[in-house]
């Protein structure tokens, strides 16, 4: 820590009419010169700068979010059979859509319903994305899959349930929005450059075998759709792509102890903010059965690419932060992938890493209740 000390002397200076002329002109100078350096909107995301919550601050925002109603309100409606078409998914659905419709924040929601063909005929899909503040130029994107892995009738009724893959991530982004809905709402209300989008992808997961045409049903459609979507409305060289800052997708997460490591140099930074926030609430003693020896993110382990919903985003350009553990849940593509194998410590703990990194990044502070047992502020007559 270092700190400068710098002394000025005041000086006064008498003014003729025509000096302050010559000083305004240079000021008007100065000023067009500042306006003509200014970089587009889409570059500011390069600029962009988190801020850092304080400890008040974060207990204030921690104090809203319960796991206990996570898992009754918004987990369990989701671990149910759930592929494209079935009828767990247009349950699935629709409690996504009620949950965000309820909420004070007041979410844009909207759907993207489209037909593809996979191996086992014409399926239909439904992509669901929640705007905070559509008229926003900039987002920053939490994305996950909906959708649950087909396994066809041989399988004798067995149902997989893809409770880390990807139910919790869901439940977890419902979460989110419920628990910072305040936050979120005076956000919305203060920030008209920059918002939060949710998106929930449908068709993640491949009905045969993982092949470029039978996988990602739902994110290739969404990215193509995005990026031949002016934004704003009205823009003729900008789409809805530009306008993400950062897209964030959550998979496979629920399992005890998860590692996640850095899959895109580019995004690094913003790996080592969720492990700065990771330390801080482990030294405030937010987070439940953490051990100094764990640790979750890890952004100088480099990793290779993983197949999954970022892809189609990433190879139209846009910056992924990928949040699937390395290695993935021994439960991976099994029918333990359940409720009862779920670590609920480092679910909780997640929840709060990622609400605090979202209210960061979005620069937004909770209001701190004043504290009861501080004096009244005095009187005046």
């Amino acid at each position: 820590m270092w700190r400068a000390a710098m002394a000025e002397r005041s000086r006064y200076f008498s003014f003729s009419f025509s000096s302050v002329r010559v000083l305004s002109a240079v000021a008007a100078c100065v000023t067009l010169i500042h306006f003509s350096d200014a970089i587009p909107w889409t570059q500011e995301k390069l600029q962009h700068r988190a801020i850092t919550l304080t400890q008040d601050e974060i207990r204030t925002a921690l104090s809203h979010t319960d796991l206990d109603t996570m898992w009754q309100s918004y987990l369990r409606p989701l671990l149910i059979t759930r592929y494209p078409g079935s009828e767990g998914s247009r349950t699935v659905q629709e409690h996504i859509k009620t949950t965000l419709g309820s909420l004070g924040a007041g979410w844009e929601v909207t759907e993207d319903k489209f037909m593809s063909q996979t191996p086992y005929g014409s399926r239909p899909f439904t992509n669901i994305i929640a705007t905070l503040n559509p008229s926003a130029k900039r987002r920053l994107v939490l994305a996950c899959h909906h959708d649950s892995k087909y396994y066809p009738p041989q399988w004798h009724g067995v149902e997989f349930l893809g409770a880390t893959d990807s139910a919790v991530p869901c439940a977890m982004m419902l979460e989110l929005a419920r628990a910072l809905d305040e936050e979120l709402k005076n956000q919305k209300s203060s920030s008209s450059k920059l918002t939060l989008q949710l998106i929930f992808f449908d068709g993640e997961e491949a009905f045969f075998h993982w092949s470029p045409i039978d996988s990602l049903y739902g994110s290739r459609h969404l990215a193509h759709k995005m990026e031949h979507t002016p934004h704003p409305a009205g823009a003729t060289d900008t789409n809805q792509l530009h306008g993400i800052d950062l897209f964030v997708l959550l998979d496979l997460i629920g399992a005890a102890e998860p590692r996640f490591g850095s899959y895109f140099p580019n995004t690094k930074a913003w790996l080592s903010k969720l492990q700065n926030i990771e330390i801080r609430l482990h030294l405030m003693n937010q987070l439940e059965n953490h051990p100094d020896r764990v640790q979750y993110f890890w952004p100088e382990h480099s990793l290779g690419r993983v197949e999954d919903d970022h892809i189609p985003f990433l190879k139209k350009g846009v910056r992924v932060v990928h949040l699937i553990p390395s290695p993935f849940p021994s439960v991976w593509h099994t029918f333990d992938d359940n409720e009862q194998n779920l670590d609920r410590s480092s679910i909780q703990n997640l929840n709060k890493i990622v609400q605090v990194f979202v209210l960061e990044y979005l620069n937004t502070r909770p209001a701190v209740p004043a504290d009861p047992s501080d004096p009244p502020p005095p009187s005046h007559p």
